[in-house]
């Protein structure tokens, strides 16, 4: 497993080119529920003061009108994506009266399911498409799915890594090419190992009861109100969270961008018997976009995306296609309770040492077989991760989950003493110690300190969620905004619901045909 690592990190090394390394690209989106002080979901309607969710770039709506998402610019530097992200955190709280932001992946106490509020975009075509393609998330899979929130984590190489990266590689054919290769292999590797992040950052063992009202599961009652699995690392990724029947069957192992691309147009243009039940404009109000297997790209869930920033009316697919793989989206981040911004800064420096670690190893395609094992490990590390003595299933064979965890660590630590010797520092160093003592001590987790936190208060899942949201308001706000970062902010709000009403205001075609033209495409 070394050995073409160690080659590529001496290449680096050798050549003066480690350096590349720390200007990586970062940005980061992360979603958080707003809750009123009784832990409900919120009724109210995106705060004016924080703009409109159409058009700001920076703090606008998931699936639920209550489901808020902030979304970073790109740093170099991931320390200035996370002070971003706070800035963002404390601007939102001063506009939030009495509301806090749910610092957790698992949902607060939530009502029945047709008092989950619908993201609203206004009356523009675009701003209706956004909401009726939420609709038919309601039908397809249901609301309480859509109110799970978690962290993206966008990551790139600078641009002068990939033809010095070609060159090494003597491969042949276009810079473009060769890079969506590259991200590909990148892909690949991380599906083979992010088991690993899930247990060392899984932060959803527990999860409150009114999310599986009605439903048949597994779950354990861990106190009244409170369903957990004791071993379980990360509820939000397990069959629990985003699954479903429909999208099993597209079987996308991300080998090639064009076998990826074709997999999913084939998607967006393939009916579905149990969607076509549903009907698309039923009595005048759709139901849903059309009755394909996926409305549109955006409904296809992986745990991590190749992706390229669109033009203005093009498909994610189609930019793709045309332009390459721009950056990688890590999705599958739970946000962590104990921590302000539900992710820090140890945490970012692993996250971009994995994913270096995962391009630079050997870039072996995934086999029909390998994909079946890698989804069989995601399942056991989510649900049954901290049990002692677990196996996972590696060149077809069990090995103990901590005997593998450390082969990775080690090679992890190869790229983090790389970077380490570059800066005459031992940051990166530090940030894969941290995560060797969780392997070493399953105690170390979040996922265990989450479950003991509770356990030794006497806290429900909701009562532990709801005391830290309250601590890290109080920490973001004891630091305020800077005057020019809240000038900024309160410009963005008041300039993105001038852009929506232009928008609105320049549509020519009725929905009909507007959405009829944008499936056509």
């Amino acid at each position: 497993m070394s050995s073409t690592l160690e080659q590529k990190l001496s290449w680096l090394k050798n050549e003066g080119h480690a350096e590349l390394l720390t200007r990586l690209k970062h940005g980061i989106e992360k979603e958080g529920l707003r809750v009123d002080p009784q832990r409900n979901l919120a009724q109210t309607p995106h705060p004016k003061s924080l703009g409109s969710a159409l058009t700001h770039g920076n703090i606008t709506t998931d699936y639920s009108e209550a489901l808020l998402e902030f979304i970073t610019p790109v740093f170099e530097k991931s320390s200035e994506a996370l002070d971003f992200l706070a800035d963002l955190h404390r601007y939102t709280y001063q506009n939030l009266d009495n509301e806090q932001v749910w610092p957790a992946s698992m949902p607060c106490v939530l009502p029945e399911e047709d008092q989950i509020p619908i993201a609203r975009y206004g009356s523009s075509n675009i701003g209706q498409m956004k909401y009726f393609y939420r609709v038919g998330l309601e039908h397809r899979y249901g609301k309480i799915m859509q109110t799970i929130a978690g962290i993206h984590y966008n990551f790139s190489m600078p641009d002068e890594f990939w033809p010095l990266y070609q060159a090494y590689q003597q491969k042949e054919g276009s810079l473009q090419e060769f890079r969506s290769a590259g991200y590909f292999s990148l892909i690949r590797n991380f599906r083979r190992y992010s088991w690993l992040l899930m247990y060392l950052f899984g932060a959803s063992p527990a999860l409150c009861s009114s999310f599986l009202k009605g439903k048949d599961h597994q779950l354990e009652e861990l106190s009244p109100g409170t369903l957990y699995l004791p071993y379980a690392t990360s509820l939000r990724m397990s069959d629990l969270g985003y699954s479903n029947k429909a999208q099993a069957s597209l079987n996308i192992c991300f080998n090639h961008l064009n076998t990826y691309a074709s997999s999913l147009d084939r998607a967006i243009r393939t009916p579905y018997e149990p969607y076509e039940k549903i009907g698309v404009k039923v009595e005048g109000q759709y139901r849903q976009l059309n009755t394909n297997i996926l409305q549109i790209e955006n409904e296809y869930y992986s745990d991590i995306r190749p992706k390229r920033v669109t033009q203005s009316g093009e498909k994610p697919i189609h930019a793709l296609m045309a332009r390459g793989v721009e950056y990688i989206e890590v999705r599958n981040t739970d946000i962590n309770p104990f921590l302000p911004l539900g992710i820090d800064q140890i945490q970012s420096d692993f996250l971009d040492l994995f994913l270096i670690t995962c391009l630079l190893m050997e870039e072996k395609e995934i086999s029909v077989e390998e994909c079946d094992q890698i989804n069989e490990n995601h399942q056991r590390v989510v649900t049954r991760g901290r049990e002692p003595g677990l196996t996972l299933i590696h060149n077809d064979e069990e090995q103990l989950l901590a005997e593998w965890g450390f082969e990775l660590l080690a090679e992890i630590g190869k790229t983090a003493s790389l970077l380490d010797g570059y800066l005459s520092g031992t940051r990166y160093t530090e940030a894969v110690a941290v995560q060797a003592e969780k392997l070493g001590n399953p105690e170390l987790t979040p996922s265990a300190q989450i479950l003991a936190v509770m356990r030794e208060q006497n806290l429900n899942h909701g009562e532990f969620v709801m005391q830290q949201a309250e601590a890290h308001k109080q920490t973001l706000l004891s630091e305020p905004v800077s005057t020019v970062m809240a000038e900024t902010l309160a410009k963005l709000s008041k300039s993105s619901l001038e852009e929506q009403a232009e928008i609105e205001a320049a549509d020519q075609d009725d929905f009909d045909t507007f959405l009829a033209n944008y499936m056509a495409s």
